[in-house]
C-alpha cells in the first residue's frame, strides 16, 4: 500500500490579520498564514482545513499555463489591438512564490507570471490582473499612459476594487504589481 506523504508545513502568524486564514505552495512546501492570537488547537485546525482546501483545488485542476497564455493573447487582441507586437509576450505562467503581489512583467524578457493566489478568483478578476501585466510590456511604469490602457478593459476599476478587499480582508496592503 503506497503512503501519502504529508506536506511540510510552515505556519506564520502575524498580528496584523485579525481573522483570515490563507495558504499557498512554495516548491515542496505549504505555507499557512495566521491570525497571531489564534492558540495552539485553532492552529491545527487551519492548518488541517487549508490543507484540505489546496488538495480539493488541485483535484480540480488548476488552469495551465497554456491556457493563461492563450488567454493573454485573446486579451491582447480584444483590448491591445493597436501594439500587437508590444503586447505579445514570450511567456505567461502562473507561480506559487509571488505573496505580495498578483502578477509581475518583466519587458526586458517579455516574461508575465500570475500568481496561482488569483487561480480561484472570478474570471474578470484573473483577466485583469493579466491585462495589467500585458500593459506592462508596452508601459513599464503606472504612469498616466498605462492607466489609460488598463482602463480599456470595462471592469478595470471592479476587479481592483475586488483586489483591495481581499487585501483589506487578509490585512495585507493594497499593492498594484
Amino acid at each position: 500500500m503506497a503512503s501519502i506523504r504529508k506536506p511540510v508545513v510552515e505556519v506564520r502568524r502575524s498580528e496584523r490579520r485579525r481573522r483570515t486564514v490563507s495558504a499557498y505552495r512554495d516548491g515542496e512546501r505549504v505555507v499557512v498564514l495566521i491570525p497571531d492570537q489564534f492558540s495552539r488547537a485553532e492552529e491545527r485546525e487551519w492548518v488541517d482545513r487549508m490543507l484540505e482546501r489546496l488538495a480539493a483545488r488541485d483535484q480540480r485542476g488548476h488552469r495551465s499555463d497554456e491556457e493563461l497564455a492563450a488567454r493573454a493573447a485573446r486579451l491582447a487582441h480584444r483590448y491591445l489591438a493597436g501594439y500587437p507586437a508590444a503586447a505579445r509576450p514570450a511567456s505567461v505562467r502562473w507561480v506559487g512564490n509571488q505573496n505580495g503581489r498578483w502578477g509581475s512583467c518583466t519587458p526586458a524578457d517579455r516574461s508575465i507570471r500570475i500568481s496561482d493566489r488569483i487561480i480561484d478568483m472570478p474570471d474578470w478578476v484573473i483577466d485583469y490582473v493579466i491585462l495589467h501585466e500585458l500593459a506592462h510590456l508596452v508601459v513599464p511604469s503606472h504612469s498616466s499612459a498605462f492607466w489609460t490602457l488598463v482602463a480599456r478593459y470595462p471592469k478595470a476599476e471592479r476587479a481592483r476594487g475586488y483586489l483591495e478587499g481581499v487585501c483589506a480582508a487578509s490585512g495585507e496592503p493594497i499593492h498594484e504589481d
